[in-house]
């Protein structure tokens, strides 16, 4: 098979979904399957070593949030594209102007289409003060897949959400996790000793970007309030974004460390104890699994990958997404609890090791075969129904 994935996003790029398609890239290499990229113009000239062809695309960054980049392109660019290298099946990871370009593109030459559901954007829009935006958004995306021969999301929940809105054919791949990469052997007492504890105190972790889709308010709360029980506890927020300096400002005792490297990032998890997530924004969430592999308990809403993965007062805690207040008070009465968040670890790691990307990757290959095979069946007359 011949697969092109057309994403706004690829590695070095530190984010879920350049790591989710980069494993998954790699994975694909061991059942034979060929693969090109459309991508963003790269900062650096770099080559993805997995793909045989790719093509850059001219981009821009958002106002106010320069990591994030949309990529832009004629139809009639991809098409040229795509006809000196024709794949069987497009994978499109966005669904901004460049996946607009790309389904347009793809649907002219008569190429089957799979797109991925990687960002709620409709979300976003309440969380940058655009709550009007959501419906026509909503719509917007309907007609998009709805143009596609499959959806693929993360969790059931997001999958049954997405019928309701009226979007047809989705079906639902997970998220792996590498288990290795993230363990508890990474643990480093040096590391504690920069933060001022010992391997008896607490430490509280964040990680992400830190922007206004990440429920920041209440990360903050939350932080303050478990401060004021557990005065000896440290706190440690990993990532950075456009609400670094608001955050640093109302966490003045906590240890910000930016964006850092995988090695780092699988020591800084650890060698805390507790994951604190508060975000609702997030398709999967790649850190909770992360963070349940390195043995944290963790505190989440009942929301994407921890709706998927942990069971309430087994191994982690959840709240119901609408009630800020039990997701406080969860944090608090954790941090109180050594034994029960030391448990919580140990069979956090056990649930996220059921995650391999060798699994996810074949459930990859087949929702691509399956798709290429029903699209190529259908008479051509009755592949584009109305959105």
């Amino acid at each position: 098979m011949r697969l092109c994935i057309v994403s706004e996003t690829w590695a070095p790029e530190i984010n879920g979904v350049a790591r989710t398609l980069g494993r998954l890239t790699r994975e694909l290499e061991h059942h034979r399957v060929d693969i090109d990229i459309v991508r963003p113009q790269p900062a650096h000239a770099t080559k993805v070593s997995q793909a045989l062809a790719e093509l850059h695309v001219p981009c821009w960054s958002l106002p106010g949030y320069r990591e994030v980049r949309m990529g832009f392109c004629r139809p009639a660019t991809l098409r040229k594209f795509w006809q000196a290298n024709r794949p069987d099946v497009i994978y499109l990871a966005t669904q901004g102007p460049l996946g607009w370009s790309a389904r347009q593109a793809a649907r002219q030459l008569n190429i089957p289409l799979v797109a991925g559901w990687h960002t709620n954007f409709d979300h976003y829009c309440g969380d940058y003060g655009m709550p009007w935006l959501a419906p026509a958004t909503r719509r917007y995306l309907r007609h998009f897949h709805n143009g596609c021969a499959l959806t693929l999301v993360p969790t059931h929940l997001q999958a049954k959400k997405l019928r309701q809105q009226g979007i047809r054919d989705v079906q639902v791949m997970s998220r792996g996790i590498d288990g290795e990469r993230f363990s508890p052997v990474h643990r480093d007492l040096e590391l504690r000793r920069t933060w001022g504890v010992n391997d008896h105190q607490p430490v509280a972790l964040y990680v992400g970007r830190l922007a206004a889709e990440k429920n920041l308010a209440m990360l903050q709360e939350t932080y303050h309030a478990m401060r004021t029980v557990r005065p000896d506890m440290a706190h440690v927020v990993v990532g950075d974004g456009p609400a670094r300096a608001q955050l640093a400002s109302a966490l003045p005792d906590a240890h910000f460390t930016g964006f850092i490297d995988q090695q780092a990032l699988a020591r800084h998890y650890a060698s805390a104890d507790l994951f604190i997530f508060p975000s609702l924004s997030e398709t999967w969430g790649n850190v909770v699994s992360e963070a349940m592999a390195s043995g944290l308990a963790v505190v989440a809403y009942h929301h994407a990958a921890s709706a998927e993965l942990i069971h309430s007062g087994y191994n982690g805690i959840t709240v119901p997404p609408d009630d800020p207040a039990a997701f406080c008070q969860a944090a608090v009465a954790l941090c109180q609890s050594p034994a029960d968040y030391a448990r919580y670890g140990r069979l956090a790691r056990l649930r996220a090791l059921e995650q391999r990307w060798a699994d996810i990757a074949i459930q990859f290959l087949t929702h691509l075969t399956q798709a290429r095979e029903a699209y190529h069946a259908t008479p051509y007359t009755c592949r584009i129904r109305p959105s």
